[in-house]
């Protein structure tokens, strides 16, 4: 069961600003570089993120009808920045949380909140 969007309204204006500065830089969080569908303006998002090889797993924590969900899955394509480095991410699908793609840990840690996860590829640059 997704959170509730209550949270993520309230993440959206107070956290995710101050989450911004470090998510780049941790293991297990990424800032994904997205589109507006409707507005064209430019966003960045912090997310909860594993990488391995040349794989992504975003958690799903808000649920597959978040803006930078829909808006990812519209253009077949975002920024990611994870670690420092610069990404590419194409092709990406949605898997459930019990999806053996994804890994032990996120399974264990999100698995009874997040609502599956966006599965892409990505690629330096």
């Amino acid at each position: 069961m997704p959170v509730p969007r209550a949270v993520a309204n309230f993440n959206r204006r107070v956290t995710n600003p101050i989450q911004r500065l470090w998510a780049p830089h941790l293991p297990l969080f990424a800032l994904i570089e997205h589109t507006g569908r409707k507005s064209g303006k430019a966003y960045t998002t912090p997310v909860t993120a594993f990488v391995e090889g040349d794989k992504i797993i975003v958690m799903l924590n808000y649920g597959q009808k978040s803006d930078w969900v829909r808006n990812i899955r519209a253009a077949g394509s975002a920024g990611v920045i994870h670690r420092g480095t610069h990404y590419k991410l194409t092709g990406p699908r949605i898997i459930p949380s019990d999806s053996p793609d994804l890994p032990r840990a996120a399974k264990l840690a999100f698995g009874p909140v997040a609502d599956g996860a966006l599965y892409a590829t990505i690629t330096k640059g």
